[in-house]
């Protein structure tokens, strides 16, 4: 597979919005109950998506744009039908992306569409300093249990990213994205194919305000099966 650092050369964030990134998900880590049973867990968790999604915090970058698809790019019907051709193509294309992740919040999921670009961001960290933090940041936001935005792992692939953590490679995250994208590709982007939000684009209308679906959890990642893709940097 094509290396995700050159598909998604939109997806750079300048060292300074970087830090500030990893800054503010660590500080909003800190307001998040570590049991999600505790009163307010949702409001607070729909807080932390909010705080994640400001202009000011994400300008320029996909997660800061993402809820509003048809104010961030003008897609046509020839670009849209592109995105049937793989889950590649989808994410490749700013605007692919924009809708998909638009489509996750509908169905209350989008921390996998954001654990996946956390983890394309943590990849270009330039300097071995720069990856404990963000690491450990990336780790209590998206995998530790009862994190804000938990991700769906199994047992095996959580563990093997939990013991990397410590000494963190630019490679730890790979299993777990790994996982993720292959969740993501095979449970979430068919539905969104067939979706009213694709197929509004797909006739070359703006997608209207798609109704919020209540997903369940009740899947695991055993329940797919595949090769998974290579994101080694």
């Amino acid at each position: 597979m094509e290396n995700p650092l050159l598909l998604f050369p939109q997806l750079n964030i300048s060292a300074s919005k970087d830090k500030l990134y990893y800054k503010v998900m660590k500080s909003a880590i800190k307001e998040e109950p570590h049991k999600a049973s505790k009163p307010g867990a949702k409001q607070k968790r729909n807080r932390l998506s909010l705080l994640l999604q400001k202009p000011e915090f994400h300008e320029g970058d996909h997660l800061g744009k993402s809820g509003n698809l048809t104010k961030a790019a003008s897609v046509s019907p020839e670009e849209a039908v592109k995105w049937r051709e793989s889950f590649d193509k989808l994410l490749s294309e700013k605007a692919g992306l924009d809708a998909f992740t638009k489509f996750l919040k509908t169905e209350f999921s989008e921390e996998n569409i954001e654990f996946w670009i956390a983890c394309e961001d943590y990849k270009k960290s330039k300097s071995a300093h720069e990856l404990l933090p963000k690491a450990k940041t990336i780790f209590e936001t998206f995998i530790q249990k009862d994190a804000p935005k938990e991700v769906n792992l199994d047992f095996h692939t959580k563990e093997v990213t939990s013991q990397s953590i410590a000494q963190p490679l630019r490679s730890t995250f790979d299993a777990a994205q790994s996982t993720v994208y292959r969740l993501m590709e095979q449970d979430s982007y068919p539905r969104f194919l067939s979706s009213a939000l694709y197929q509004s684009l797909l006739q070359g209308r703006d997608p209207a305000r798609a109704p919020l679906r209540r997903r369940s959890r009740s899947f695991t990642v055993n329940d797919f099966h595949g090769a998974r893709p290579d994101f080694t940097a």
